[in-house]
C-alpha cells in the first residue's frame, strides 16, 4: 500500500469513490479509542499488501515521525504525548513509527505504531517487527533513522542478528565519532558507544566521503557516517550504494 504525506482534501480528490474531505474530518473527530484505531489500521495495511511481498526477504526501514502538539492535552491524549528535542516552538509531539519497504519506486507501509510516552525505542521496534510474522516476511536489511541511535537499540538488533544500517548522530566538538571525520577516502572502522563500563555496544561505522563540487555554493568533502551491524558483505566499493539506498528510504522521498 503506497503511502505519502498529503492533505485530507487532496487525497479525497485523488482517490476514486472517496468521500469528501469534510466527511473524513468529521469521522476522524469521533475517534477516541486510539488503541482500537491502531489495530484497525494495521489490519487494513496487511489486507492491501501486494502478494508479491509476502514470504520474502525484504529491505525494510523504520522511521519515527513527530507532529508538533500545542496546548494542554486531554486525559485520553496524555499517553500519546511524546517529548523530544524542541521543534516548531514545542517539545511535545504526537509520534508514530512506520515500517515500510520500497516496491517499484513506491513506499509500501507494512505496519504503524502510535508511540506512547512510556514506550522505549526497543519496544517500538519490537512491536513493528512482530507485525511481520503473520506476513512471513524476513528482514534482509533494516534501515533506521537517527532517532533510534541508542545503545539499547543497536545492542538488541545485534542480539537478534538483524542486519542494520543507520545514520550516526555526531555529538560534541571533538572526540567520539567526530574524530573519524578525516581523510579523502571512504573507510570502515569500529566504534564503541558507552554510558558506563557496564553499558556499551561495539559496532562498525562507515565514513563516507563525498565531494560537493560547488553544489549550493559549497566545495570540499562532506562526511556521512553510517553504523552497520551484522552486514558482512558491504565492501568499500559499495559504501556509496549504501548511502544512495538509504536516501531512497528517506522520509523526505
Amino acid at each position: 500500500m503506497p503511502c505519502k504525506q498529503d492533505t485530507i482534501e487532496n487525497t479525497s480528490k485523488e482517490l476514486k469513490k472517496s468521500t469528501c474531505g469534510n466527511n473524513i474530518r468529521y469521522h476522524i473527530g469521533k475517534i477516541s479509542d486510539f488503541k482500537e484505531l491502531e489495530i484497525k489500521l494495521n489490519s487494513a495495511l496487511k489486507n492491501k499488501i501486494p502478494k508479491g511481498l509476502k514470504k520474502k526477504n525484504l529491505i525494510l526501514a523504520i522511521d519515527l515521525n513527530l507532529i508538533p502538539y500545542y496546548g494542554k492535552p486531554k486525559d485520553s491524549e496524555k499517553p500519546y504525548i511524546y517529548r523530544s528535542k524542541a521543534k516548531d516552538g514545542t517539545c511535545s509531539f504526537y509520534a508514530y513509527a512506520t515500517l515500510y519497504t520500497i516496491k517499484k519506486g513506491k513506499r509500501v507501509t507494512l505496519a504503524i505504531r502510535g508511540v506512547r510516552w512510556q514506550d522505549t525505542k526497543v519496544a517500538v521496534l519490537t512491536y513493528l517487527l512482530a507485525e511481520l510474522s503473520s506476513l512471513k516476511i524476513k528482514v534482509k536489511r533494516l534501515y533506521l533513522d537517527r532517532e533510534f541511535f541508542t545503545i539499547s537499540v543497536i545492542r538488541w538488533l545485534k542480539a537478534l542478528d538483524i542486519p542494520l544500517a543507520m545514520p550516526a548522530i555526531i555529538r560534541g566538538k571533538e572526540g567520539g565519532i567526530k574524530q573519524f571525520l578525516k581523510g579523502r577516502k571512504s573507510y570502515k572502522t569500529t566504534y564503541t558507544m558507552s554510558r558506563s563500563p557496564e553499558d556499551f555496544v561495539k559496532f562498525y561505522i562507515w565514513i563516507i566521503c563525498k565531494y560537493q563540487k560547488g553544489k549550493r555554493g559549497k566545495n570540499g568533502i562532506k562526511y556521512y557516517v553510517y553504523i552497520t551491524s551484522n552486514i558482512f558483505k558491504i565492501t568499500k566499493k559499495k559504501t556509496k550504494n549504501l548511502s544512495r539506498e538509504r536516501q531512497k528510504f528517506s522520509p523526505k522521498n
